[in-house]
């Protein structure tokens, strides 16, 4: 299991949300460029991004993040407001490692279906894919959390596996910026339903016992962290430590 440091951007500051809202906001003292070049020193492969602006469809970021994306050499995990297949597209060549959907792929069945078949060359861009889940009392909500979706949790997983789409992020909302523990008991349900998903946990990681309760589940490829981090709880040489013992490399 691989510890993924997350930066969240509002208004191009670094910021965490409390449970995904955007009138309790917590801003850091750091700026984006300054928290890559620390966990690129560090030896950190891969870094999650998300464009809260992009997430409620304002996108004002973006010129400054793809900007800041194409100078470095990290590799990205990156998402917020793509909801085009052309987003995709231009994200993937120019260089974001991985891209995250979600309200797209929720609201717009076709989206997905269009995306599983979508290769340009040598490049199959499903490849690249992040499913996003955000879960909250496990109804998924999107549009940067302000909207409920009628799809079943597990209804939505098989309908992306079927299309092969294998990565999920899933995000337990009443966990999420609470450093209360991660939602161990929604991954282990998602992972007794389909083994086979290659699944990201997020939200409520307040410790480096939290990293080891999501180890011991067996299933889950990658863990994101991000207020922890901030907030001294997990040290950036822990994440080295830990991501060297990892047996995944990107």
């Amino acid at each position: 299991m691989y510890i993924i440091p997350a930066i969240d951007v509002l208004d191009k500051k670094v910021v965490r949300l409390r449970e995904g809202n955007y009138n309790d906001v917590t801003t850091y003292a750091i700026s984006l460029e300054e928290q890559i070049e620390n966990y690129r020193a560090n030896g950190t492969e891969l870094v999650h991004i998300i464009d809260l602006n992009g997430a409620k469809g304002d996108f004002s970021n973006q010129a400054y993040l793809f900007d800041i994306i194409q100078k470095t050499d990290m590799k990205i995990q990156y998402g917020g407001g793509v909801r085009s297949i052309d987003k995709v597209k231009e994200l993937v060549d120019a260089g974001v490692y991985r891209v995250i959907v979600g309200t797209q792929a929720i609201t717009n069945p076709s989206f997905l279906e269009e995306l599983a078949t979508l290769n340009e060359g040598k490049v199959k861009y499903a490849d690249h894919i992040v499913i996003a889940i955000d879960v909250l009392d496990e109804v998924i909500k999107y549009s940067g959390w302000l909207e409920s979706s009628p799809i079943k949790l597990i209804e939505y997983i098989d309908k992306c596996l079927a299309l092969g789409f294998f990565r999920f992020l899933c995000t337990d909302i009443s966990k999420d910026g609470k450093l209360g523990g991660a939602g161990v008991e929604l991954y282990q349900k998602l992972l007794n339903h389909s083994p086979i998903i290659k699944l990201i946990a997020s939200g409520g990681i307040s410790s480096m016992d939290d990293i080891q309760k999501l180890q011991e589940l067996g299933g889950v490829e990658s863990v994101v962290v991000g207020k922890a981090i901030y907030e001294n709880r997990i040290s950036i040489d822990e994440v080295k430590d830990w991501n060297l013992k990892s047996l995944i490399r990107f």
